[in-house]
């Protein structure tokens, strides 16, 4: 923990409560839209660090420790390593007439750089003739860059930009002059970005995706690398995503024990040996470095790299953005020093590369001993040496930051809660850095989470109609337990005696605490045994916060590889429609956008254990069937993906499409063409729907029948959920599911071997909620 966070906690800083930059921007201010210049270039004064070990003091300066390496450059040029790559962070001003959108871009670049401020203009509404409220589209403003990390290799940059809602969906179009690659020759760096801001009217259209890399050993070729990039990016053109959502592992770092620094230590036979090994400072250059490389390299892939400068991001991680299973082995095992050590080193360059915020000042090493002890002084001079760490006086509202560290990253958890447009809030659990085989979260970092999320939904007085809920994990899912039951059984034993003296089912065991190796992924589901009684009583405080604002709750959920969609919903002795149910909850399971899918059999396993759950004596919870056929089926080259009675589990690469299903601004008709090309590409405007769908009509609810089988539809906007759903394409809107309902989508790839990524759509809708409906109903209300 940052010596810095510490001061924080130790005044009593709640986390949520931060005075972020312009997070009083509302009314007038909003409207005028000024920005404050920058601090990143400003150096203070030194001042003495406290000084708990004279062989290790390090000088502070008022914006940050370190001197950094004493280079400038002299060419004239900003030398980019790495970005541009566009964060959505918040909303100011959200329940007024003037409200701003909050983001920021982050360049890596060389050291001794000093980058122009960013210009940001507005191109005009998607779809326009260039003007915005009747007036010059041309708003211009610049920023000023922050500079948050910089050593001999490499410097972030984050410039916070901000932008005024408008009437209309609007183009904002942003560049950094001077830019060109460090390496290699891409002319695009030159060109300004542009990215889509929704009609202050409306809601953002989300994009989900997860597991956004390949496992140790996948042959990436074969899988055609992130063909599914593609995709996103064609849908993007037609109709644009406002922002995209990761739900963990946006980055696979499981190759630091295979041919990176790891794999001596990995190889150790010894398990006492193996706990025991030292995380000396060498090692931990070596961490970073292979960290930081790996970071590069990923996020300069193509198609990938080329939406991370033009949809803005919204990450929460998991285990693989530190390393497999991080969280879920054994206890006396994780508190080894390498895996804090990689805990810390992974966590630096999630908050650079994926939060676009300063990392801590310095990362865990057995060489220096205030880095050891959550809640010490972390500076650590030898990791200082011609570096330069920011330290933040503020942090972003946006954030919903823990109490205490966790128990294996040394540092505080960070939760998010920002709004997606009008009536769409988003709350994402970070659910890793507090995990153990045990426990997901802290109590009170729950009671933090549903405190904040509740005076936010009350503040809006009615406005919000949806909370989206990312957990990264399924919470909706079949149980495995039977399985688990098998996997901790004495019938192991022997298998692993043979396994350790033989090589006997190499690759049932992990290399890391000798463990079964599918343990650990079954031990971080919310549905194994030891979070059962924590899955149930989040669920509870779910529905009490969707019955208490009236409120539909949709989560989103990835890891397993698999699309689905689970629901949680009223036991129908109840009688309760979904639309006054706030029982109804969906889990949009998508994932993996880029890593391989597991093998037919186990999705087909887990349909077979689609049983119907009860929750509770009030609460039941299954998938729904969505998959009418397999995506691509005929098609030339395609294979079947599942069983003939598998509806209920997709074993392919997918992503997910989420959108207000109805327009509340009117113009033009979705995917309409755009006639002045002002968009570069980008087509389509918030409209009606036109498919023929109206809106939601009460006659058509009341005659809806529910199923005997839950596993069925259970409302209208479940009704032909699948590839003939209205949603299905997920560009156009259906007016289905209410006036404040959703659609989602689910777009499946087709063929491995399409490098161009062509995906087959599945379609559903979520109604919103009106709970008050059923108040007279009594206790169970």
């Amino acid at each position: 923990m940052s010596s810095d966070m510490e001061a924080r906690r130790e005044a009593g800083h709640p986390g949520f409560q931060g005075d972020g930059h312009h997070s009083t921007a509302t009314g007038a201010a909003a409207a005028t839209w000024k920005h404050s210049p920058g601090e990143g270039d400003r150096l203070a004064q030194n001042r003495s660090y406290p000084q708990e070990d004279t062989q290790r003091r390090v000088p502070q300066h008022a914006q940050g420790v370190g001197n950094g390496p004493q280079v400038r450059s002299t060419t004239g040029k900003l030398e980019v390593l790495c970005g541009p790559l566009l964060n959505y962070r918040r909303m100011s001003g959200e329940h007024t007439e003037s409200p701003v959108w909050h983001g920021s871009v982050l360049l890596v670049t060389t050291p001794g750089q000093i980058p122009d401020r960013l210009r940001l203009s507005c191109v005009g509404p998607v779809g326009g003739s260039g003007t915005t409220n009747g007036q010059s589209a041309l708003l211009d403003e610049t920023f000023s860059g922050a500079k948050l990390y910089e050593d001999p290799r490499k410097a972030f940059w984050r410039f916070e930009i901000d932008v005024p809602f408008q009437e209309q969906e609007s183009v904002w179009e942003y560049l950094v002059p001077g830019m060109v690659a460090a390496h290699g020759d891409k002319p695009s760096m030159s060109k300004a970005k542009r990215f889509v801001v929704p009609s202050k009217h409306e809601s953002m259209r989300i994009m989900f995706h997860s597991c956004n890399g390949f496992s140790v050993g996948t042959d990436e070729e074969a899988w055609s690398g992130p063909a599914l990039w593609n995709d996103v990016l064609r849908v993007h053109e037609q109709q644009p995503f406002h922002v995209m959502i990761g739900g963990g592992d946006q980055i696979y770092n499981d190759g630091v024990r295979v041919d990176g620094p790891l794999r001596a230590w990995t190889d150790i036979a010894n398990p006492k040996k193996r706990r025991d090994y030292l995380f000396n400072e060498e090692l931990r250059a070596k961490c970073d470095e292979y960290y930081f490389n790996n970071y590069m390299r990923w996020y300069s892939t193509e198609p990938f790299a080329s939406a991370n400068g033009q949809i803005p991001q919204l990450n929460i991680w998991d285990d693989h953005d530190i390393i497999d299973g991080f969280g879920s082995y054994t206890d006396h095992f994780m508190n080894c020093p390498v895996f804090r050590g990689i805990g810390g080193v992974a966590h630096k360059y999630y908050m650079l590369f994926q939060h676009h915020i300063p990392p801590p000042i310095s990362t865990y090493t057995t060489d220096a001993p205030q880095t050891m002890h959550a809640g010490g002084p972390s500076a650590d001079s030898v990791q200082l040496q011609n570096t330069f760490v920011m330290t933040a006086t503020q942090e972003d509202p946006s954030f919903i930051i823990g109490k205490k560290p966790g128990p294996y990253v040394e540092e505080r958890s960070r939760s998010i809660y920002c709004q997606l447009g009008k009536r769409i809030a988003f709350v994402g659990i970070d659910a890793r850095t507090e995990r153990t085989r045990h426990q997901i979260n802290y109590e009170e970092t729950y009671d933090l989470i549903f405190r904040h999320t509740s005076q936010q939904i009350a503040a809006s007085k009615g406005e919000i109609k949806h909370l989206v809920l990312l957990l990264g994990v399924p919470i909706a899912y079949p149980r495995l337990q039977w399985l688990e039951n098998i996997l901790h059984s004495p019938i192991i034993g022997p298998i692993r005696f043979l396994n350790k003296r033989f090589g006997l089912a190499g690759g049932f065991f992990n290399n890391f605490d000798g463990g079964v190796d599918l343990l650990d992924d079954l031990d971080d589901h919310y549905t194994a045994h030891q979070h059962k009684h924590e899955r149930k009583e989040l669920v509870l405080r779910l529905q009490h916060l969707a019955k208490e604002h009236s409120i539909r709750i949709s989560i989103l959920g990835g890891d397993v590889h698999l699309a689905a969609m689970g629901r949680f919903y009223s036991n129908p002795k109840l009688d309760i429609g979904a639309e006054n149910d706030w029982r109804y909850m969906a889990n949009i399971v998508s994932s993996a956008i880029t890593n391989k899918p597991p093998p037919q059999a186990v999705a087909n396993l887990l349909a077979r254990r689609n049983k119907i759950h009860h929750l509770d004596h009030d609460t039941d919870e299954t998938l729904l069937e969505l998959f009418d056929r397999d995506p691509g089926v005929g098609e030339p080259g395609v294979k079947p993906k599942t069983a003939e009675k598998n509806h209920a589990t997709m074993p392919s690469r997918n992503y997910a499409i989420i959108c207000e299903s109805h327009s509340h601004t009117g113009g033009l008709t979705n995917g309409a063409q755009m006639t002045n090309g002002a968009t570069n590409g980008i087509n389509g405007a918030n409209g009606h729907a036109t498919n023929g769908n109206t809106s939601h009509q009460p006659d058509i609810v009341a005659a809806f029948t529910p199923p005997d089988n839950p596993r069925h539809p259970l409302h209208l906007g479940e009704m032909n959920a699948g590839t003939t759903h209205a949603a299905a394409d997920g560009i156009h809107r259906t007016g289905l599911a209410g006036l404040d309902g959703l659609d989602v989508t689910i777009r499946v790839e087709k063929n491995p071997s399409d490098r161009e990524g062509h995906t087959q759509g599945y379609g559903f809708s979520i109604p919103a909620l009106e709970s008050a409906a059923y108040k007279e109903q009594g206790e169970k209300w």
